[in-house]
């Protein structure tokens, strides 16, 4: 699809030559499961060509299914892989955001960088299930973007932009032309508004993807409307169900249940924490029909819908097509039979594509409907593209690729290899190796290779060179380079594209980055002396020097004012210091630093952000090299000293630090031997109970430090964080659940404070409403549900049309000391650079200093 409306989150033909790994990583994840027993399945005790049987399977139907959500996560993958590895049914995940408005359960990255490591993340567990996955939003700036949780349709469609996201949604439908749509979730109050929006867009698009008068402009490209012949949802209960499917089953192939395979690909959204050990076991899923143009006594999922070739003979009722599709089919059926005999397979799945493209001349020239023509059309492109995986993991063709770099800069030249192994028992005939790379890149190529014997390998090298002004790399765009790999056996020439093992990247040559990236300038007390670090690191593979300065807004100054380096390695990084310094009288307000890098005659301005995880492909997030200031008044204690036991979901005490806080980040030895006493207060990071254990573990040497005199603030966890609501805090303090229950999403809901003479809102700081104007994403979330009576609370605030929640802020005396939680996203707030939210969280945290 590349230049297409849409970026599929897998690259084209990925899966086939990026079987192997897919499974390596199933087995990675598999070993991390607890052995359950098979009692009750009937087992093989066979080894099994894993990656055959993943292209020989589709072989068996037709059909294609899509599923719709909202977020990478959303997919239903018990019910996919049931569908796409048990049925070889075509099964697509269409998901509209990049889940860049959720937690991070592995790193601090948040928003875009988030969305890339979800995004990629979904690339991987859809290997696991065989689902294609794609996405509705294509750039880090789109507007179908995951701004936080809603609960509303209605607010969702709104920032999405609903004309935008509905077009996508069509012209997805009618491209893909799925004869099965079902969204991951009901349109219910209950409901994440994301999903909700998701579910109502499906719904109308039953209609609307068929009806020319909904963006003709597709049609005038080339598009055809499109009849999805049925609309399910997932059914509320079981007695609502109108089918209900046994998904349940052992898999010999996988030697798991589906549902166990769906989990194993979960696992691979680690962001999110997800991914369960579960038994194998019968498991049901129930499913509701809402629209349906075919008839049906829901029987069956794919009642009323040609299900092979077969029964598309019986609806073209033309005896010498019909015979055709029916030989086809039987060719096919052949092929799967075969399995596990690669060497048998690759002839017959030869023949069978020089068969499906025949067959697809005569149906272009056939007396049919429109409609009938172009389906039956569509599904045998399908079988030339299973056929095309079919023979080449047949052929027994092992491609390596070795790329001399898989970082590039413009104007660089790179030199790949492509060796190609014939470990199959056929000769392979008139094989070539070729890329696929922009327009404007030069590179020798196609290389003939002529033909590979049995257990012969050659290796084909390609002088590349990135254009001067090649564009930088964008993690949503297809790769720039893909290795093709064509042969030509029976008359028929197949050709394959092949993932390389990483992802290349062109970066500008000199990658600049300025920390902080916030400033924040306390007008009450402005420094004289700010520092800021410029890092520049060395991306172009030869020498360089550099002029680093920085441009400032005005009346302001910096020492030094400009800065120079020599770089004689490539990916070496160094740091420039400087002091800048605010003129005294500063207005409140926004402003920008930037951060600039002169060599060999260009400016660079652009961070690159290296994004490394072990279960993904490195990945990076560009952006401009500037540091965003505020300056407002913002009182802070003398001498106040804080302790920050960090939890990694947060950057809050680095941006505390910045705004002139005198704050040492606790370590685990600190927390279980130093003395605490020393600290006026101390912080906990969110849902710190979840990735410090040590700070579960000392628990009560805290609220012993509580006791004593101190003061501890606890930001927001969830249920599961290793929350007790007995023990964890002094005083019981239960979190809400479900979640959509207790949180308010208006990031300007409306908020009451309830005692506004009380300390906590008038030192240092004197909170007025203005201070919780400008908030950004949400309130709050996993509001306290219950508590004990011991506890007081200081703010009302609530979702429109729903009642306020009172325990935003919660306070308690505890011996000597004090002990506050709020689930108010504080972390946000100060991230944001959002005033009031620094003001009141410094009172929260500057509760036990005397005034």
């Amino acid at each position: 699809m590349k230049g297409g409306f849409i970026r599929a989150v897998s690259y084209k033909m990925k899966g086939v030559l990026n079987l192997k790994r897919s499974f390596t990583l199933l087995i990675a994840v598999l070993l991390i499961l607890t052995p359950v027993s098979f009692s009750g399945f009937a087992q093989k005790e066979t080894e099994h060509d894993v990656d055959l049987w993943n292209v020989v399977k589709p072989l068996s139907t037709t059909v294609t299914f899509l599923n719709t959500g909202a977020h990478p996560d959303d997919e239903r993958s018990d019910f996919l892989a049931y569908l796409s590895r048990g049925l070889g049914v075509k099964t697509s995940s269409l998901i509209a955001n990049r889940g860049e408005g959720g937690q991070n359960e592995i790193g601090t990255e948040l928003g875009n960088p988030l969305g890339i490591i979800r995004s990629n993340e979904m690339i991987e567990a859809a290997e696991i299930t065989g689902v294609k996955a794609y996405h509705l939003s294509e750039t880090t700036s789109d507007s179908i973007y995951d701004f936080g949780f809603s609960k509303s349709p209605e607010e969702t469609l709104e920032k999405w932009d609903e004309e935008l996201t509905y077009e996508r949604l069509i012209r997805f439908i009618r491209t893909y032309q799925p004869d099965i749509v079902m969204p991951s979730f009901r349109d219910v109050v209950s409901q994440h508004g994301h999903h909700r929006a998701m579910t109502i867009l499906s719904e109308r698009a039953y209609a609307d993807a068929a009806d020319p008068d909904v963006f003709p402009n597709q049609l005038e490209e080339g598009l055809e409307v499109w009849q999805t012949k049925k609309l399910y949802l997932p059914a509320a209960s079981k007695e609502s169900a109108t089918l209900s499917i046994e998904i349940g089953d052992y898999d010999p192939v996988y030697e798991m249940t589906y549902p166990q395979l769906g989990e194993a690909s979960r696992y691979l959204h680690k962001s999110q924490g997800m991914g369960r050990d579960i038994p194998a076991e019968p498991r049901q899923t129930h499913l509701e029909l809402v629209n349906s143009t075919v008839p049906t006594e829901e029987n069956d999922l794919f009642e009323g819908i040609p299900y092979d070739l077969n029964e598309w003979a019986d609806i073209v009722a033309q005896p010498g097509l019909s015979n055709q599709l029916r030989k086809l089919q039987g060719s096919l059926d052949e092929i799967i039979d075969l399995y596990p005999n690669r060497t048998a397979i690759f002839p017959e799945s030869q023949q069978a594509l020089k068969e499906t493209h025949q067959l697809i001349q005569k149906i272009k020239k056939a007396k049919l409907s429109q409609d009938v023509k172009n389906d039956l059309l569509h599904k045998l492109e399908l079988k030339v593209d299973q056929l095309t995986q079919v023979s080449f993991v047949s052929s027994n063709l092992q491609v390596e690729t070795d790329i001399s770099s898989h970082v590039l800069t413009q104007g660089q030249e790179v030199k790949l290899t492509m060796t190609i192994a014939n470990d199959g028992g056929h000769k392979i005939n008139h094989v070539q190796a070729a890329l696929d790379i922009p327009e404007n890149w030069e590179s020798n190529g196609p290389i003939n290779l002529k033909h590979l014997k049995p257990g012969e390998a050659k290796t084909a090298e390609f002088h590349l060179k990135v254009p001067e002004d090649a564009a930088y790399y964008h993690p949503y765009d297809e790769p720039a380079i893909q290795p093709i790999v064509s042969y030509k056996e029976k008359g028929t020439e197949t050709t394959t594209t092949v993932a390389l093992d990483n992802t290349v990247a062109v970066l500008p040559e000199l990658g600049v980055s300025i920390d902080p990236e916030n400033v924040m300038v306390n007008t009450s007390d402005v420094q004289e002396n700010i520092p800021l670090t410029v890092k520049v690191k060395n991306y172009a593979a030869n020498n360089q020097d550099a002029k680093v300065s920085l441009k400032l807004p005005k009346g302001w100054s910096s020492e030094p004012e400009i800065t120079e380096l020599t770089f004689t390695e490539r990916f070496v990084e160094k740091e420039v210091a400087f002091t800048v310094t605010p003129p005294a009288d500063i207005e409140e307000g926004n402003f920008e630093i930037g951060a600039i890098v002169e060599s060999n005659g260009k400016k660079f301005n652009t961070t690159v952000q290296e994004i490394q995880y072990d279960h993904i492909n490195d990945e990076y997030f560009l952006y401009s090299s500037v540091a965003n200031g505020i300056a407002f008044e913002l009182l802070i204690p003398d001498n106040l000293n804080i302790g920050y036991i960090e939890s990694g979901f947060d950057n809050t005490a680095n941006h505390l630090m910045n705004a002139g806080f005198k704050i040492t980040k606790l370590t685990e030895a600190d927390i279980e031997s130093s003395d605490l006493s020393q600290y006026d207060s101390i912080v906990t990071g969110i849902r710190a109970n979840l990735s410090r254990p040590d700070l579960v573990k000392n628990n009560d040497r805290l609220l012993q430090y509580v006791e004593d005199g101190g003061h501890l603030v606890v930001q927001y966890h969830k249920p599961n964080d290793n929350w007790d609501p007995h023990t964890s805090a002094p005083y019981h303090l239960q979190i809400g659940s479900p979640s959509i229950q207790w949180r308010v999403t208006d990031e300007e809901a409306e908020v009451t404070m309830t005692q506004p003479n009380h300390k906590l809102f008038n030192y240092p700081n004197q909170i007025t409403s203005n201070d919780w104007d400008n908030w950004v994403q949400e309130r709050g979330l996993y509001f306290p549900m219950n508590w004990d009576n011991r506890y007081e609370t200081f703010v009302e605030m609530a979702d429109p049309d729903e009642e306020p929640f009172d325990g935003g802020i919660l306070l308690a005396e505890y011996g000597e000391g004090t002990y506050l939680y709020s689930n108010l996203v504080f972390y946000r707030q100060i991230d944001g650079q959002v005033p009031g939210g620094y003001r009141i969280f410094t009172n929260l945290i500057s509760y036990g200093v005397e005034e």
